[in-house]
């Protein structure tokens, strides 16, 4: 099998993956999901010259000296009169300044008496939020692609937007594979274990805006495989387990059986080296991830996570940092290696240090750390303090 450098594989894969139609949905439920259209703001914010402190409103060349209180301005409830010379409004936080006065003077600096209030001498503009001085009208708030957060959600509502435009959350049937994997509370046998694996990928996909739709998983046998594998319902078909080339090892036999177009066969990384992905003949993306969850796990990282991305018409390209090794690495061989390991932040710098048992069955280590160690294929030994690239793992 011709083995591919993750890049290219992550290409090639991407190549064969179009965004999802739009939906709108209610502000509210919008947590997650991906812009479909910009959001761009209908009028100013503020809409009005505002207060930013409890104070007077006054007319700066009117001060210092005592001003006749002629009225009161309250958020949602503005002074409409004329402030005219020697005059002054109570004003609070947020409301809008009168249209006649261009500062503030701070409760903490005046001193009011009966009808009247003592003010010392102010700039124009002083403690007075102009309007527009958040977003004027027009202004895209929120770009197409952009994932909403509870801030960008935020700026969406106070624009005035009750619902958005969001890509469809892709569907991802997820099939596991192997004699040996049980899904608990079933009883394992002697030579069986748990299904760690599906859990967990199900709920990254969860967290990256997919929809996963767990199907049950099937023994090694070819007609079984096929059946699951053509029952799968999803945009994307992710299997785990079955994916490289051993006498039990029948997904891409059976992705074969059903039409499936490679376009990655392997690739030149560690753990994942088994990886495929194709297209079935119905039309359905097929992604093949190893059985050991360090494996499916890195490789979900590199690859799952980016075609969910491109689904939802979001960026594919993975996020990563510059970070100073806290110990020596020897040389790397000829696969490209993504390596478990955790971060510390002290003094202003990031430093990364890779876990001793890098075994793919661990998920115990994949449990304990926070990011993943590139070394490209063929990398010289580096020394303690050198900089390398590291993959921040999200966690909730």
């Amino acid at each position: 099998m011709k083995l591919l450098p993750v890049d290219e594989a992550r290409s090639r894969m991407l190549a064969e993956i179009a965004p999802l139609a739009a939906e709108t949905v209610p502000l509210a439920q919008a947590i997650g999901r991906v812009l479909a259209h910009d959001v761009a703001a209908v009028r100013d914010q503020p809409p009005f010259d505002a207060s930013a402190m409890d104070g007077w409103a006054v007319r700066s060349g009117d001060c210092p000296g005592t001003l006749r209180i002629v009225g009161e301005s309250a958020a949602g409830h503005g002074f409409e009169g004329a402030v005219g010379a020697g005059e002054a409004v109570r004003i609070f936080t947020g409301a809008a300044l009168p249209a006649d006065c261009d500062a503030i003077v701070i409760q903490e600096d005046a001193a009011r008496d009966g009808q009247g209030v003592r003010v010392p001498a102010v700039d124009a503009g002083t403690f007075v939020r102009p309007a527009g001085g958040d977003f004027v009208a027009g202004a895209v708030l929120a770009a197409k692609g952009t994932r909403i957060d509870p801030w960008r959600l935020s700026l969406a509502a106070s624009a005035g937007r009750a619902e958005v435009a969001v890509a469809r959350r892709p569907r991802v049937a997820l099939l596991s594979t192997g004699e040996e994997i049980v899904e608990a509370p079933a009883k394992p046998g002697r030579f069986q274990i748990y299904d760690s694996g599906v859990p967990a990928l199900a709920a990254m996909i969860e967290g990256w805006g997919g929809v996963p739709v767990r199907v049950r998983p099937v023994r090694d046998e070819l007609e079984a495989v096929v059946t699951a594998l053509k029952g799968a319902d999803g945009d994307l078909v992710v299997t785990v387990g079955g994916a490289s080339v051993g006498d039990h090892d029948l997904v891409r036999a059976a992705g074969e059986a059903l039409g499936l177009a490679l376009r990655v066969e392997s690739v030149n990384v560690r753990p994942g080296k088994p990886t495929f992905f194709g297209v079935l003949g119905d039309g359905r993306r097929l992604l093949g991830l190893p059985g050991n969850p360090a494996s499916a796990f890195v490789c979900a990282e590199m690859f799952l996570r980016p075609i969910l991305a491109a689904y939802q018409g979001a960026p594919t390209e993975p996020v990563t940092i510059a970070a100073r090794l806290a110990q020596p690495l020897p040389a790397n061989g000829s696969r490209e290696h993504w390596m478990r390991a955790r971060l510390a932040y002290a003094d202003g710098e990031v430093t990364v240090a890779p876990y001793r048992d890098q075994d793919s069955s661990l998920v115990s280590v994949f449990a304990a750390s926070d990011a993943l160690l590139r070394r490209l294929a063929g990398a010289q030994a580096a020394e303690a303090g050198a900089v390398v690239e590291v993959l921040p793992l999200i966690r909730a």
